[in-house]
């Protein structure tokens, strides 16, 4: 499976979920950084490790697909 297939397919619920906080965690961050105020630098970092922490939490999450497991074959008992 490329990439391109696997950008394709349905993503599972709790990652979507995931990539949606993740978007606005990096947002968050993003906006501390950019504001046009003085920041302790504590809060600068800490937007710092939220845009990272995002980015990578929304890119691993747009990347997972749903996998249809093989149904279990049924044993049928004949006596």
């Amino acid at each position: 499976m490329n990439i391109l297939d696997r950008y394709q397919k349905p993503t599972p619920r709790f990652f979507r979920i995931l990539r949606s906080v993740g978007i606005g965690l990096a947002s968050g961050g993003a906006a501390l950084l950019a504001a046009p105020v003085t920041l302790p630098a504590f809060v600068l970092s800490l937007a710092g490790y939220a845009v990272v922490a995002g980015s990578v939490a929304t890119a691993v999450s747009q990347a997972v697909v749903a996998d249809k497991l093989p149904e279990p074959e049924q044993h049928v008992d004949e006596h």
